[in-house]
């Protein structure tokens, strides 16, 4: 199926989703993640409409940058290793895996510019998951107030991988609870006003309990062709 008749069904569910939860949908940023797709099909997202676009290794968002360039919005949404910063930070608009401070040292050393970054939270605390638990994330974000080219523009985090929409909601509303005791501090620094929460399984869901940017694959842009 095309991108573009995906989007449509896509879009659909969003507006439908927001509208339960009494919310606007141009609240909310769809971000393609095309890890698993050509630059062809990115392409093909990009031409649809989609300007978000999302890639987890800097070799794949690399190699779509050869193509693109900068018309996309680039979101870094993979783990990131530090030697790998100068690979990707004048490339990309947002970074969703920001999870210690060796990381924040290179991308603050790095960028020249301020780089808008999400600090991942790991709320289901599952170990194969990256993350900060909820208690360590608001000391962490504490910590980052000398970075100057650093701005803590959210929270991200992954749900588990279940069809129990009880334990998906825990996940998200813990999620958007610790955005609100952020929020609190008014700090300059880290306004947190975006939720990185949702993916092809669960994005309906995401939304209803305060998601403001969902990261869709397979259900978007899916296989080549």
């Amino acid at each position: 199926m095309k991108v573009a008749a995906k989007l449509e069904q896509i879009r659909q569910q969003i507006n439908e989703a927001c509208l339960k939860a009494n919310r606007d949908p141009e609240e909310i940023k769809l971000i393609a993640v095309t890890k698993y797709v050509s630059t062809e099909r990115a392409k093909e997202a990009l031409d649809a409409g989609i300007y978000n676009l999302g890639e987890n290794r800097d070799e794949g968002l690399l190699a779509k940058w050869d193509v693109l360039q900068d018309k996309p919005i680039w979101h870094f949404i993979g783990t990131l290793q530090t030697r790998k910063v100068k690979n990707i930070i004048d490339k990309v608009e947002y970074i969703h895996s920001l999870d210690r401070l060796s990381l924040a040292e290179e991308i603050n050393k790095r960028a020249k510019r301020k780089i808008k970054c999400l600090v991942q939270v790991n709320v289901s605390q599952e170990e194969s998951k990256h993350g900060l638990t909820a208690d360590e994330a608001i000391e962490f974000i504490e910590s980052l107030r000398p970075y100057e080219n650093i701005i803590v523009e959210g929270l991200m985090t992954m749900a588990p991988f279940t069809d129990d929409e009880m334990v998906l909601r825990d996940c998200f509303r813990k999620l958007r609870e610790l955005q609100d005791q952020i929020q609190a501090y008014n700090l300059e620094f880290a306004p947190c006003t975006e939720l990185s929460m949702g993916m092809s399984n669960d994005f309906t869901i995401a939304i209803e309990e305060g998601a403001t940017m969902v990261r869709i694959g397979t259900a978007l842009v899916g296989e080549d062709g």
